[in-house]
């Protein structure tokens, strides 16, 4: 009886287990959705952004802006997102790995002797990055900065990011997130941010052909000094709420493994317990038959 009584309060825990289980996947699928809508309604400011830099770049005129401009590479920035908050599975196992990879073939890029300050974003991943203590590799992490953090946080960030370039802090700055394509689909990207690459710029704007038409005031020079930034800012935004729907994704899977291996555990514990009380049942029959017999 004692281990019926057991296997009683244990298929109650892992019951439990399934439906808090069950509560934070659907938690989960909430924030991503909400994630989703920042997105779309970046996306508006983000696609102007990107129009106007077509417009000026179908000029075929040579731009002169400190973000843009490349030197030799001594010092890299990298700023690698992660969580602040676990249960999401090997979310930040496969972006710490993927760092890893990352710091290589900076390496191999720019010599061994190349400085790297990784800026770790979000409490798990901080404490994955001090584990990084190879030469030339140092972290500094940015108060006030997390991977929850509302979009004036992320400007401000950004806007440190950008002094730290133009003093010559760093000659580079990079950043590693998991890029959201599905609930189930999420893709480690390596994007560089300073110095702005004309490729960047050029993504997913379309070929401007009536630019003739386009009167620029004052200058297209300054217009994209002006508008520069602006892309810039959008671009931190957009990864950070990728950053945020993939964390939520994550979590939404692994909450699903977990409720799936509570059901079957749940399931096999069932059996087992009434084939106990069965044989319990079976076992209380025999001694009463038993007794009768005596008698």
């Amino acid at each position: 009886m004692a281990t019926l009584k057991a296997l009683k309060t244990r298929i109650g825990s892992v019951s439990s287990s399934e439906k808090i289980t069950g509560a934070m996947k659907m938690i989960s699928s909430a924030k991503v959705h909400k994630n989703e809508q920042e997105l779309r309604k970046l996306l508006p400011f983000r696609n102007q952004v990107k129009s106007i830099m077509g417009h000026l770049l179908d000029t075929n005129m040579e731009f002169d802006s400190p973000l843009i401009t490349e030197r030799e590479v001594r010092n890299v920035g990298v700023v690698v997102y992660g969580t602040d908050d676990g249960l999401c599975g090997a979310y930040n196992i496969n972006i710490f790995k993927q760092l890893l990879i990352e710091i290589a073939r900076l390496r191999d890029k720019y010599g061994d002797k190349v400085g790297i300050t990784v800026y770790p974003i979000g409490k798990k991943m901080a404490k994955a990055c001090r584990r990084l203590s190879f030469e030339g590799i140092k972290t500094a992490a940015i108060e006030g900065v997390d991977s929850k953090m509302g979009g004036d946080k992320v400007n401000e960030f950004t806007h440190s990011l950008r002094n730290g370039f133009e003093t010559g802090e760093v000659d580079q700055v990079n950043v590693l997130y998991m890029k959201f394509v599905s609930m189930s689909k999420q893709i480690a990207t390596f994007e560089q941010v300073f110095p702005v690459s004309r490729d960047a710029l050029e993504s997913g704007s379309a070929g401007h052909e009536d630019n003739k038409f386009y009167i620029f005031e004052p200058d297209p020079n300054s217009i994209f000094n002006e508008v520069l930034p602006m892309f810039v800012l959008s671009t931190m935004q957009e990864i950070t709420i990728e950053n945020r729907a993939s964390e939520q994704a994550a979590r939404v899977m692994a909450m699903q493994s977990a409720n799936d291996n509570a059901k079957k555990l749940l399931e096999s514990l069932q059996l087992e317990y009434n084939k106990l009380r069965q044989q319990s049942i079976t076992t209380e029959l025999l001694d009463i038959l038993g007794g009768q017999v005596e008698r």
